[in-house]
């Protein structure tokens, strides 16, 4: 595994971080599983064989992740699995705490430079994801997507 300059890797979760053989994590990153401001620990991180985070991804994992092999982020890729909650206006949305999910990537899939996936998604194996995409929704296996919601462009 290689770690590079400023990466910070996070390892307090409930079942920790899990790293295949050759994972890139590029300068910069964040891999948070569990916040600085108090809250339950997070969940945790399974990344597969060979895969990378480019420089200046954060991947926020309290909820699960489940990255695949071979699988490439780009630049400023942001991967969340949780969300804030915020139904009680009588109450602060930050004394509300998270909502736990989950976010999975299937192998040899490619997302774009400053993509963002939401939590409680699953994209598929062998999907491309375009560069500036906000995915909210599951992506089916080799489909193309691009856009804010992103959206199936074709099948590759």
């Amino acid at each position: 595994m290689v770690v590079e300059d400023f990466a910070e890797v996070q390892g307090l979760a409930k079942y920790g971080l899990n790293f295949g053989t050759d994972v890139s994590v590029g300068r910069s990153t964040l891999i948070r599983p569990s916040s600085y401001y108090g809250g339950e620990i997070g969940v945790g991180l399974w990344v597969g064989d060979r895969s990378s985070f480019g420089a200046g991804c954060f991947i926020g994992c309290s909820g699960e992740i489940r990255i695949g092999n071979d699988v490439m982020l780009g630049p400023g890729v942001k991967l969340f699995s949780e969300n804030h909650a915020f139904a009680d206006t009588g109450r602060t949305i930050k004394s509300q705490g998270v909502e736990r999910s989950y976010l999975t990537v299937g192998d040899d899939t490619w997302i774009g430079s400053g993509a963002t996936v939401t939590a409680g998604v699953t994209i598929g194996s062998g999907v491309v994801v375009a560069a500036g995409s906000v995915v909210t929704r599951d992506v089916p296996d080799g489909a193309v997507v691009a856009g804010v919601p992103a959206k199936i462009l074709r099948l590759r």
